[in-house]
């Protein structure tokens, strides 16, 4: 039941349900009346006397009817047990029987007609009594709940001062808290009292407008993401006058994401939205010139329970982790509601992200959004987001969030289901021609990428808190503690990879070559108090291309020991050995290994790898790491101390194709590649980057990217 104030409640009370607790014949009558049918007959002939037995009364009738006389002698019709029994059966069946079941009833039972109607009509307004006397239990409870918090909110306004003078705050201003409770009070006063929620105009939500009217037509985006602002860094929190407006365009936004995930034909067909239909269905103003509508949907059953897959989605941390591929970056810049009852329920989160595909020629999208959270009913639970581009302080984003998110629905054994629906409108035009098809599908930053990428991750997460694993599987790792620090680590290396290859604003890429669509980008960092990373002068390399070979068969490729000496130049062309191994989940892809190259000049060094696979893509991310710091972390010490300059690569489908039974599926057409390296050129933070080392570098990720083409191209040949 929705929260909402006392004085509100009792109101509700006194219209809906008068004198509930202590006049309840006064419902007994109004039913009765407004039930009984009787025709012709007199209403005072019959009355009703319990579900059980039926009374009728009898009166002096013609002239010698004496009209201030009362009747003087009533005669009371108890049903026999078998006929209470017969017809308790075909209540349940039939509550409302028609005048032939009626009939054939009083045929079977020795009854009149009118016996088993008054019957039926008794037994109709018994059941609704009990309805009621349970829905007044329930309103009781929660008005004395609801009394307890109004005295906690009073005693916290009495102690609460003004921001602008220091005094007491003035009872007479809603405070945030008091308007979400009012906007919640008109959808309630919606059900009870019979009042459209259009009715109560100063808390009607407003059109998911989204500030499109306030900006206008906007041009020249074209090629100014390289070089835009940084929105994660400059955003500020809204003001006390926006957080009214927030709320009520929150409410609004679940309303229009549930009707969205649970909608069929004709706003969905084969998942894709109808637009046309859309537009009739959610009225709502034009956008700037050059942005275009995405909107996917896409459901699946994760392994993982409902209430943990909310506080993922609700901690920004936990959130940007798990979809780091997807996030670059996150932060939330004001909490205005943490929920109630210890949980997330009527949760609101004012934030700002950035959305990525992993590869320096796909901008990335940044958004500034309220996050909102809502209980629907016991085990299901909704997240959904919405731009806040009229509160933002420079109206130059290419990316706006209509109503996005996640349904989610408590399945037995700690299992869940997931609805997800991704709506964005975006000017996507400094998009690489080579990423235009992919990203044009809604497969790079659609649904179905983040439901294959929380699939995966809850494998992961579970397979990681197994402790039925078998000896074999954990080669030298002998201990729990050591297995989950060791995943811990290749976790942090998945990270730092994900967003240190995309297009984000907090970093500038300049390219070394113009020769195409492989043009080698770099980019320096300083590392410095950073026990995560090595100190001194980082350089970050990175180049996309195409090449004409399914993703799986690049994966598979790249993250195999055996084929490693055929593309890594640094191996010397030796063997390389796996000298641990976790799997992560039903592919045998995905996997944390810890390698050793038999030919490596550094002896004390090893490799951990980690890969992972999905529908809509594919990594294989490698960190060399010092064998004294690994033994540590096998031992299950900290690997938060453990240095990384993570490198690999990143697969993507080059959109979607037809498979052989020419049907459309993801992959089934060439790949889209991104190599990257990341390396330690100066261990002193403050040296200047010598052009060698760029040469050194460039040269390096040139002739990895030749292997690659050469050897899964005649592989893909001799396949053929």
């Amino acid at each position: 039941m929705h929260r909402f104030s006392l004085f509100f409640l009792t109101t509700v009370l006194s219209l809906s349900l008068p004198n509930t607790f202590e006049s309840h014949h006064m419902f007994d009558m109004t039913r009765r009346s407004s039930e009984s049918d009787l025709g012709k007959l007199k209403e005072d002939d019959y009355e009703t006397k319990s579900g059980t037995e039926t009374m009728e009364m009898e009166a002096p009738s013609g002239d010698d009817q004496d009209p201030s006389q009362h009747p003087k002698r009533k005669r009371y019709h108890r049903h026999t047990q078998r006929q209470i029994q017969e017809m308790e059966a075909f209540f349940k069946e039939c509550p409302h029987p028609d005048d032939k079941q009626r009939k054939e009833l009083s045929r079977e039972l020795g009854l009149e007609p009118l016996q088993v109607k008054f019957w039926f009509q008794n037994k109709r307004t018994q059941m609704k009594a009990q309805h009621e006397r349970h829905e007044n239990q329930i309103l009781k409870a929660e008005n004395q709940k609801l009394r307890a918090e109004n005295n906690r909110y009073k005693e916290a306004l009495g102690n609460a001062t003004c921001p602008n003078c220091g005094g007491p705050a003035a009872l007479g201003e809603m405070s945030f808290d008091e308007q979400h409770l009012r906007i919640e009070n008109a959808r309630i006063a919606a059900k009870y009292v019979g009042k459209p929620l259009s009715s109560f105009p100063h808390l009607t939500p407003r059109s998911l407008d989204l500030g499109f009217t306030n900006l206008g037509t906007q041009s020249g985006f074209v090629g100014e993401m390289y070089g835009g602002c940084d929105l994660i860094r400059s955003i500020s929190g809204p003001s006390e006058a926006d957080k009214p407006m927030i709320v009520e365009l929150a409410v609004a936004a679940m309303e229009e994401f549930l009707r969205m995930a649970q909608a069929g034909d004709p706003l969905w067909t084969d998942q894709v939205l109808n637009e046309d239909e859309y537009l009739r269905t959610f009225p709502r103003g034009i956008g700037p010139l050059g942005l275009r509508s995405e909107a996917s949907r896409e459901s699946t059953v994760v392994i993982m329970n409902h209430v943990n897959l909310v506080e993922i989605l609700m901690d920004v941390n936990q959130w940007s982790s798990v979809f780091c591929g997807i996030v670059s970056r996150a932060m939330t810049i004001e909490v205005l509601s943490t929920g109630v009852a210890g949980n997330y329920n009527g949760a609101l989160q004012v934030m700002t992200a950035e959305f990525q595909v992993p590869s320096p020629l796909v901008p990335t999208r940044e958004n500034y959004f309220v996050r909102y959270c809502k209980q629907h009913s016991d085990g299901t639970w909704a997240v959904v987001d919405v731009s806040l581009d009229n509160l933002r302080p420079s109206p130059t984003s290419k990316c706006r969030r209509r109503p996005s998110g996640c349904l989610i629905q408590e399945l037995p054994n700690g299992y869940s289901k997931v609805i997800w629906v991704e709506h964005v409108e975006v000017d996507d035009r400094s998009v690489h021609n080579i990423y235009k098809p992919l990203v044009n599908s809604g497969l790079a930053f659609g649904a179905k990428r983040w439901v294959a990428t929380l699939d995966r991750q809850c494998e992961r997460l579970a397979s990681s808190m197994a402790n039925n694993i078998p000896a074999g599987d954990l080669c030298v790792i002998t201990s729990p503690e050591g297995r989950k620090s060791m995943l811990k680590l290749a976790e942090r290396m998945v990270t730092s990879f994900c967003t240190g290859v995309g297009a984000s604003t907090a970093h500038a890429w300049t390219t070394l070559s113009a020769t195409g669509s492989d043009d080698v980008r770099v980019m320096t960092r300083k590392s410095m108090d950073d026990p995560g990373r090595p100190p001194g002068i980082v350089l970050s390399a990175a180049t996309s291309f195409w090449i004409p070979v399914p993703p799986r068969r690049i994966f598979d490729f790249l993250r195999d020991e055996n084929s490693r000496s055929e593309w890594d130049i640094l191996s010397n062309g030796g063997l390389v050995q796996e000298m641990a191994h976790i799997a992560n989940g039903r592919d045998p892809g995905n996997c944390v290994s810890l390698l050793r190259s038999a030919n490596s000049s550094q002896s004390n060094m090893l490799v951990l790898q980690e890969s992972c696979t999905d529908s809509t893509g594919s990594y294989v991310i490698y960190a060399p790491v010092d064998i004294v710091a690994m033994n540590m972390v096998l031992s299950g010490g900290d690997p938060d101390y453990v240095a990384l300059l993570p490198s690999g690569f990143a697969i993507l489908p080059d959109g979607p194709g037809l498979n052989g039974g020419g049907i459309l599926e993801v992959g089934s057409g060439g790949s889209l590649l991104t190599v990257a390296f990341q390396i330690l050129v100066d261990s002193v933070p403050t040296a200047k980057l010598s052009l060698g080392s760029v040469a050194t570098v460039n040269s390096l990720i040139k002739c990895t990217v030749e292997r690659i083409k050469a050897a899964v191209m005649t592989d893909n040949a001799s396949c053929r």
